[in-house]
């Protein structure tokens, strides 16, 4: 579907006012399908991220700084992530033994348990909307979108 049909538009779009709306209509679809996907686990798209940067660490602590400059979404309240996902026993906050004023960030084994959960329901996810591409357009897309964004 044009994004002009999705904004219900009979004027002729510039394609520099096109582009930016398919990629902020494109990021609201994506973002609510994934929502549907960690509802049940009472987790939020940016909490999720949080806990993949953690597992990423391969067993070794992450600090906040390090969690913010890796998040995707850099306006996140990182703290705040971790406050909730420490609440829900997915996380463990620990002070630095060598610099008390840093605050490490470990994944718990719960926290690892849900991201293998969920797993093969992301991989579904993303299979879902890369369906309708080949792998030369989808290798083409990111090729493009970096692009772009650079």
């Amino acid at each position: 579907m044009k994004i002009e049909d999705v904004i219900k538009t009979k004027i002729t779009l510039e394609n520099e006012t096109r582009i930016i709306l398919n990629v902020l209509y494109t990021q609201s679809v994506l973002t609510e399908n994934m929502n549907e996907i960690l509802k049940p686990y009472e987790i939020s798209g940016e909490q999720y991220n949080v806990l993949r940067i953690l597992r990423g660490q391969k067993g070794c602590p992450a600090n906040m700084c390090m969690i913010q400059e890796r998040m995707l979404a850099k306006t996140s309240n990182t703290t705040r992530l971790v406050d909730k996902l420490l609440i829900k026993k997915l996380v463990t906050r620990n002070v630095c033994p060598a610099n008390r004023r840093k605050i490490e960030v470990l994944i718990t084994q719960k926290g690892l348990d849900i991201l293998n959960e969920l797993a093969p329901k992301i991989l579904e996810h993303e299979q879902s909307f890369s369906k309708n591409l080949s792998a030369e357009e989808l290798e083409n897309l990111n090729y493009l979108l970096e692009k772009y964004r650079n």
